[in-house]
C-alpha cells in the first residue's frame, strides 16, 4: 500500500470532518491549499508529423483545439522526440536519459504480448511526481513492459492505467480488449487481423465492402472517457495525466461520423492493403479524420478543466513520439498532407523529419501566450522541466541528460543547449548530434548485408538548409571533429541494442 502524502492526509481530514464549501467553481480544499502544485496534462500523439496540425502550417486537416492551445501558450520550432520510433522515444521521455544512456533504445517485442521492459532501477517522471504528492495516470499506449514485469506502468510510478500496453496490440482501433490497470476488459468487437489485403472480386469503391474492418467500440473513445473520469475523480488534488493516444498510428480506422467531414474533399483513391495494415476506401480522408477526432477529444479535456475551475492551475503539453510515416505505407499519404513540414526523412530516421516534432506548452498566467521558441529541446528535458515548473528541482536525479527549459517557458533568458544527442540502432543504425544550427548524422551503423558502415559524418547547416540537402562536412573539419567526439563520449554500448559498426571496434 502506497503511503499518503501530507496534502492527501489534509484532504482526507477535511472530507471526514467538514463539508465542502464552494466558491466560483473551486472547492474549499483547493482554496485552502493555495500552494497546491499545478496539474500536468501531457498529451503524446503517435506518429504525428511536424506539419500535421494547423499551428505548424497544416492546411487540410482541422485542429482547432490544438491551435487554441498554441495561441494561449508557447510553440517550439525545434523540439526533438526521444527517438525515431515508439518505445525508445517513450523511454527517454519517462527517464530523462538520452538514447545513448537509456535502457530501451529500439522496439523489441516480447511474446505473447508486450515489449522489452524498462528495468526496476529506472526512475521515471511518474515516480518523482508521485513522491511530490501527485496522483498519476497513464491512458493510451505504454510499450515499455507488460504487466507483471519490471516495466509494468503500475510499477513505474503510475496509480492508474487504461489502454494498450503492447504496441502491436494497438494496431487495431477496434480491438477485442483493453487493459484496465492489470486486468483485461473485453469489448464488443469481432476479432480480425489488422494486416489484410482487400478481397479479390469485390468493388474497392464500395464503402460497404470495408465494414469488415470496423467494430462497434472505437478504443480511443474509451481511453478518452477513462482520462476524463480520472480528471473528475482527482480534481481536488494535484494530478499527472499522461495521455499517450495511439492516433494517428496505422491502421487507418475512424468512425463514420468523423470520416464524413473529409469525404469528397479531394481525390482519394482506395488503399487495398498492399503495403501493410488494413485497406480503406478513402485513406486520405481517414487520416485527416483521425487527427481531427483526436483534436476533438483534447477539446473535451480542455472544456472539463475549465468547467472544474482548474485552467489556471494546469500545465498542458502536446507533442509526438516521432515523425510521420513514409508515404503510402498502410495507405498514408504524408506527401499529400506535407506531414513532415518540408523536412527530410520520416519515422525510423534521425534526419529532421523523423524526430523533429510539434511541441505546444500552455499554462495560463505563467507561460506567455502566443509565443514561439526556437530553443533546441528534447524529450529528456521534460523530466527536469516539469519538476522545475512545480517547484521541485530538489527531486531531479543527478544521472539524467535532460536540461530544464522552465526559464524559457516562463519568458526568461536561458543559455542555449551545448548539444543534443540521438542514436537509434534500428533502420540500419543511426547517430546524430545538434550543436546550434549544425547537425551531424552517421548512417548506417548497423549495416545490412551488402552495405558498408557509414562512419563518415554528414554535416548540415539547418539555418540555411532545413531540408538537409547539402552535406558541408568537407568545409568544416573542426565541427565534424567535435561532433564525432560527442558521439563517442555519449554512446554507452548496449548488449540488447548495439551499434555494431562502432561497438565492434
Amino acid at each position: 500500500m502506497k503511503r499518503r502524502t501530507f496534502l492527501q492526509w489534509i484532504g482526507l481530514a477535511v472530507l471526514g470532518g467538514a463539508c465542502l464549501l464552494w466558491s466560483t467553481g473551486i472547492s474549499w480544499i483547493q482554496a485552502a491549499v493555495p500552494n497546491r502544485p499545478p496539474n500536468i496534462i501531457f498529451i503524446l500523439a503517435d506518429d504525428l508529423g511536424y506539419g500535421d496540425i494547423g499551428a505548424y502550417g497544416q492546411k487540410k486537416i482541422r485542429t482547432p483545439n490544438l491551435d487554441r492551445l498554441a495561441a494561449e501558450g508557447m510553440r517550439f520550432t525545434r523540439h526533438y522526440s526521444g527517438n525515431a520510433v515508439c518505445a525508445p522515444s517513450r523511454c527517454v521521455l519517462m527517464t530523462g536519459k538520452h538514447p545513448g544512456h537509456a535502457f530501451i533504445r529500439n522496439n523489441k517485442e516480447v511474446q505473447p504480448e508486450g515489449q522489452w521492459p524498462m528495468r526496476a532501477w529506472e526512475v521515471t517522471i511518474a515516480e518523482l511526481l508521485h513522491a511530490r504528492g501527485y496522483v498519476t495516470g497513464a491512458f493510451g499506449k505504454w510499450g515499455l513492459g507488460m504487466f507483471g514485469t519490471e516495466g509494468d506502468p503500475l510499477r513505474q510510478g503510475f496509480d492508474r492505467f487504461f489502454g494498450f500496453n503492447c504496441q502491436r496490440h494497438a494496431h487495431n482501433y477496434y480491438t477485442t480488449y483493453l487493459w484496465d490497470n492489470d486486468h483485461r476488459i473485453y469489448l464488443d468487437n469481432p476479432p480480425f487481423s489488422p494486416y489484410q489485403r482487400f478481397p479479390k472480386g469485390l468493388d474497392p469503391h464500395n464503402p460497404a465492402n470495408y465494414k469488415r474492418y470496423q467494430g462497434k467500440v472505437y478504443a480511443p473513445d474509451l481511453i478518452r472517457d477513462a482520462a476524463l473520469d480520472f480528471i473528475k475523480k482527482n480534481q481536488n488534488r494535484p494530478f499527472f495525466l499522461y495521455f499517450a493516444t495511439t492516433v494517428p498510428h496505422l491502421p487507418l480506422q475512424v468512425p463514420d461520423d468523423s470520416l464524413q467531414e473529409y469525404l469528397g474533399k479531394w481525390p482519394d483513391p482506395p488503399y487495398l492493403g498492399d503495403r501493410a495494415y488494413l485497406p480503406h476506401y478513402a485513406p486520405r480522408a481517414a487520416y485527416a479524420a483521425m487527427i481531427t477526432r483526436m483534436d476533438r477529444d483534447i477539446g473535451m479535456m480542455m472544456k472539463l478543466i475549465k468547467d472544474l475551475g482548474l485552467w489556471e492551475n494546469t500545465i498542458w503539453v502536446f507533442t509526438s513520439d516521432n515523425g510521420p510515416l513514409y508515404s503510402k505505407l498502410g495507405g498514408t499519404d504524408t506527401e499529400f498532407f506535407d506531414s513532415a513540414g518540408g523536412l527530410r526523412g520520416r519515422k525510423g530516421s534521425l534526419y529532421e523529419g523523423g524526430v523533429r516534432v510539434p511541441c505546444i506548452v500552455t499554462w495560463k498566467g505563467h507561460i506567455p501566450a502566443g509565443t514561439v521558441s526556437d530553443r533546441i529541446t528534447g524529450f529528456e528535458d521534460w523530466l527536469p522541466t516539469l519538476l522545475d515548473l512545480i517547484g521541485s528541482k530538489d527531486l531531479i536525479p543527478e544521472d539524467i541528460d535532460g536540461i530544464s527549459f522552465a526559464p524559457t517557458l516562463l519568458g526568461k533568458t536561458q543559455p542555449p543547449r551545448l548539444f543534443l544527442y540521438r542514436e537509434f540502432p534500428g533502420y540500419s543504425g543511426w547517430q546524430a548530434v545538434w550543436i546550434g544550427n549544425w547537425k551531424g548524422v552517421r548512417h548506417p551503423l548497423n549495416p545490412r548485408r551488402g552495405q558498408k558502415p557509414g562512419l563518415k559524418l554528414e554535416l548540415y547547416n539547418l539555418a540555411t538548409d532545413r531540408a538537409e540537402t547539402h552535406n558541408v562536412a568537407d568545409q568544416h573539419p573542426d565541427i565534424v571533429r567535435k561532433m564525432l567526439q560527442i558521439m563517442e563520449q555519449e554512446h554507452t554500448p548496449s548488449e540488447l541494442f548495439p551499434l555494431r559498426a562502432i561497438d565492434n571496434k
